[in-house]
């Protein structure tokens, strides 16, 4: 591999977060065994040029197909032309487990899991405060203080 082979980086950029990396390697070990950092550094060192030969042969398996993305199914097929074929059903199945994990993440909630909780009044009248905080910031004006919720409103 020439040092350009990584998009736009030199081959010395490319690396994993040490500190992960080293994490991985400790939790894959007895608790007695200990593992000199030259050994680190390599262990990280294949990793990254594993991971650059998966690369390499899944974008051949995507061109052969004349596609112009990378999909999984290029990456298990890269796996069993580069001889790791039997790790392809583990591949998969950690694939799979992704998929479920990131599905359940996405409904579970995140930046909008709140809106579904708003009648349509209280949405609307969210979004007029939202445009007239906008609407000041642009002319250089400090925003009203965003309203107390109706529930919050009782005066003592």
């Amino acid at each position: 591999m020439d040092p350009m082979d990584i998009v736009g980086k030199t081959k010395e950029d490319a690396s994993l977060p040490k500190a992960t990396m080293t994490k991985i390697i400790k939790e894959m070990l007895p608790a007695d065994v200990r593992v000199a950092r030259d050994a680190q550094d390599l262990l990280i060192e294949c990793c990254v040029e594993f991971i650059n030969l998966v690369s390499s042969e899944s974008n051949e398996v995507c061109s052969k197909e004349e596609k112009r993305t990378i999909a999984p199914e290029h990456v298990l097929k890269a796996l069993e032309v580069l001889g790791f074929g039997e790790y392809i059903e583990e591949v998969y199945a950690a694939y799979e487990h992704h998929k479920t994990e990131t599905l359940h993440d996405s409904l579970k909630g995140g930046k909008w899991n709140n809106v579904a909780e708003m009648t349509e009044e209280e949405a609307a009248a969210e979004q007029q405060r939202m445009f007239a905080e906008a609407r000041a910031r642009m002319n250089g004006v400090a925003a009203a203080p965003k309203q107390p919720d109706a529930d919050q409103r009782i005066e003592s």
